[in-house]
Parts: C-alpha cells; sequence; structure tokens
C-alpha cells in the first residue's frame, strides 16, 4: 500500500476529529489491513493533530481487560497516544460539540521515571516496574468517531488511536508498583456507582500491561521516555456520556480524578 492512500486514511481521520463527526469507514479499499499498517497510519494521524491539540505527551493501551476484550471482541492489547492539550490534572472538563459519541473509562496510570529503551531479554513485570516514577487514578475519554464501531475491523481503531479523546488524571503518588494488582477502582457518573474493578484485571497486573507497551513501543522504534504517563487499560467497561455528566473515577491509594462534560 503506497504512501499516499495512507496519507489519505490520516487526513480523514484527523478530520474526524477535528470536526467531530463520524466516519463510516477509512478511505481504503481494502480498509481491513495488517496492523503495522494500521500503525503507520496512527502515526501520520499524530503528526495532523499536533498543529490542533498539541505534540503526544502520553500513551494508552486498550483491551487490557477481559471486560474490554469481550466488549470490544478484541482478544489483545491496542496502542494509542494522547496529545497535550486533552490531558488534565484533578478536574478536566470537555465541551460535548466537540466529540461525536463520548464515553469514558476508569484505569491506573503511570508516570514513567526512567526511558524504556529495547532491552535483549525484553521486558518483565520487575523490569517495567523500575521505570515508574508514580502512580495516578485516571479517567480516559474516549470518543466514537465512527457511525459503528462494532462494524469496523481492529485495524481502523487502531489507525484512529484506539478511540482517545483525553485523559483526566488525579496527582501522582509514589506507590509500590509490583503491588498495583490489589488496588481497587470505582467509577461513579453523577454521583451513582457504575462498576468497579481491580488492578489485576489488567493483564494479570498492571505492570505487565507496561512491559506490553515497552516492547511494543520499541520493537518499532519508538522507545517509551521518561516524563511520558501510560494508561494500562480500563477495569470497568466503556460508559457513554452526554453533557452535563460528571464523572469521578477513585482509586484506593491513588486518589480522584473528575471529569465533566459541558
Amino acid at each position: 500500500m503506497d504512501g499516499n492512500t495512507l496519507s489519505d486514511a490520516a487526513d480523514a481521520l484527523a478530520e474526524a476529529r477535528i470536526s467531530a463527526q463520524a466516519l463510516a469507514r477509512l478511505p481504503l479499499e481494502p480498509e481491513a489491513l495488517d496492523l503495522e499498517t494500521a500503525y503507520r497510519i496512527q502515526d501520520l494521524l499524530h503528526e495532523r493533530l499536533a498543529a490542533r491539540f498539541g505534540p503526544m505527551i502520553g500513551h494508552k493501551i486498550g483491551c487490557t481487560t477481559k471486560v474490554m476484550q469481550e466488549y470490544l471482541k478484541i482478544g489483545h492489547p491496542c496502542a494509542g497516544m494522547v496529545p497535550e492539550t486533552m490531558v488534565h490534572q484533578g478536574t478536566g472538563r470537555y465541551r460535548r460539540a466537540d466529540l461525536v459519541r463520548p464515553g469514558i473509562e476508569c484505569e491506573i496510570a503511570v508516570m514513567l521515571a526512567k526511558d524504556m529503551p529495547a532491552l535483549a531479554d525484553g521486558y518483565d513485570r520487575a523490569s517495567a516496574a523500575d521505570a515508574v516514577g508514580g502512580a495516578m487514578a485516571s479517567i480516559e475519554l474516549v470518543d466514537e468517531r465512527w457511525t459503528d464501531f462494532r462494524d469496523r475491523p481492529t485495524s481502523s481503531l487502531v489507525a484512529d488511536d484506539f478511540f482517545n479523546a483525553g485523559c483526566v488524571f488525579s496527582a501522582p503518588v509514589e506507590t509500590d508498583p509490583l503491588a498495583m494488582d490489589r488496588l481497587t477502582g470505582r467509577l461513579r457518573i453523577n454521583g451513582a456507582l457504575i462498576g468497579e474493578g481491580i488492578g489485576g484485571d489488567i493483564l494479570g497486573h498492571p505492570m505487565d500491561a507496561l512491559a506490553w507497551l515497552a516492547e511494543f513501543r520499541a520493537g518499532r522504534g519508538q522507545p517509551l521516555k521518561a516524563g511520558e504517563f501510560v494508561t494500562l487499560g480500563s477495569i470497568v467497561k466503556t460508559e457513554w456520556i452526554e453533557a452535563g455528566d460528571e464523572v469521578v473515577t477513585e482509586i484506593d491509594g491513588l486518589g480522584t480524578a473528575t471529569l465533566i462534560v459541558e
């Protein structure tokens, strides 16, 4: 597939995000791309979004929990990135008019204190934990920028940053990354408890998810860097929200984050 075709796909995705208009499909034939091609489109998309939303300053991992893999019918993790202006600490406010179909997810996130270059023996739980400088409660704002995501192949979802539209974090705290599997998180919308889960739901351990992303990014020549954040995957199924909703995520020992749609 030539570069012009990939560029056209990235242009369409960028326009959909900026204009808050849903896409029915990518302008590609066939659309069911291999995942490496989808990530090449995602790279081009990041270049196009930077002028509007700022540079990519952190990472998201999707489909790391059973509840999300069953909901999306995807049995493996998927990666995306998050632009600077869409990240908030404490409370984040987003305009409903800027989104197609907004949703929220309850996550554990980490801030990296060390670079994570390729390692000869790869990353495991312990070596991933060694790079963590702090942890946060996180709300990931997602947006279905498709007329129906269930009709789209996984590659199209990956090319579009796997639904990401922003993140809200609590203040980072020092904690033992190897104990994150025991942390419990809760998601509330307008005060009502929607769901809860534990860190161990994330690929068996949150640091296993970080190890996966470190190896994946290093393998593409894009190693994780100190100062970047990583959201590790939702422990509660995606909930779709509307203007006026107030969302709170609480992770035991990490604090709370609040998202408001205006």
